[in-house]
């Protein structure tokens, strides 16, 4: 079986298939249509940019239904400036209301993630998504009793300082691993992926954003991600699979304050060639 389909009716031979496919596996002359290439198959990314370029219509893989891409709703999409506003104004939120968020909305938030671009289009990134708020205060008293032993270990004394801090203020009943939050989500994967940790981070990144949209708050928690690559008793609490690695977690819920102005950050470090 071939894999794509060209409905000859509506092709025009423009050739744009052919142009866009990441792995150049389209064949296209001006005298014929679109057709795979030898062992096409076996480098197919099933990414889809043949569908979703084609401006016609006229092309469809064979394991995907032409209905399943649905039309970019082009109304919809955000000016460039609405969108910088949006970015900057943007905040890591520590401070949240007691509140949960709706399963309905948390399942909306991961199956916008999947949107995200992975590596070779592998889509390999797993969730795990907190609800229960009590598990979420003992994955934090697990990462503080990883910070008590790096303490020991660490020679630099502003890092200790630091995780002193927390040690400090968590025995005096300060959560400052999760702030709090009423939920938490873990990205992992497979450690033996190649792109593993930037799959996980943008997809966690795009997850974020799209809950700002949504009126709600986020933290990247690096204290957790790192014991959960570090700590046995924070990693069996995870429930991670073996030969997979924790790339990033952020805390959620709907932030208690809301902020009003956009802090300036430092000049870009760059170089220009």
């Amino acid at each position: 079986m071939s894999l794509f389909k060209v409905n000859q009716e509506k092709c025009k031979r423009d050739g744009i298939c052919a142009k866009e496919c990441p792995t150049k596996i389209i064949s296209f002359t001006d005298e014929k249509f679109p057709t795979p290439v030898e062992n096409a198959e076996e480098y197919c990314l099933n990414c889809g940019h043949c569908v979703a370029v084609c401006p016609h219509s006229a092309l469809t893989l064979n394991k995907i239904i032409l209905d399943d891409y649905p039309l970019v709703q082009k109304h919809l999409l955000p000016s460039g400036e609405t969108i910088k506003e949006f970015l900057k104004s943007r905040r890591s939120i520590r401070k949240y209301q007691k509140k949960a968020v709706s399963h309905d909305l948390l399942a909306e938030l991961i199956d916008l993630g999947r949107f995200a671009p992975t590596g070779s289009n592998k889509q390999q990134v797993h969730w795990i998504v907190f609800e229960d708020t009590a598990k979420i205060h003992q994955l934090s008293s697990l990462v503080i009793e990883w910070v008590k032993l790096m303490v020991k270990k660490i020679p630099d004394p502003i890092t200790v300082k630091r995780m002193e801090r927390l040690v400090s203020s968590w025995e005096n009943g300060e959560d400052r691993i999760v702030h709090g939050a009423p939920h938490l989500i873990v990205t992992h994967a497979s450690s033996n992926q190649p792109s593993a940790s930037s799959d996980c981070v943008i997809a966690l990144t795009y997850l974020e954003l799209y809950a700002f949209s949504k009126g709600l708050g986020t933290c990247w928690a690096g204290y957790l991600t790192s014991a959960a690559n570090a700590y046995a008793p924070l990693r069996e609490a995870l429930g991670l699979p073996e030969g997979h690695k924790c790339y990033g977690a952020a805390m959620l819920g709907y932030p208690q304050y809301q902020y009003n102005r956009i802090p300036d950050r430092n000049a870009p470090l760059v170089t220009w060639i």
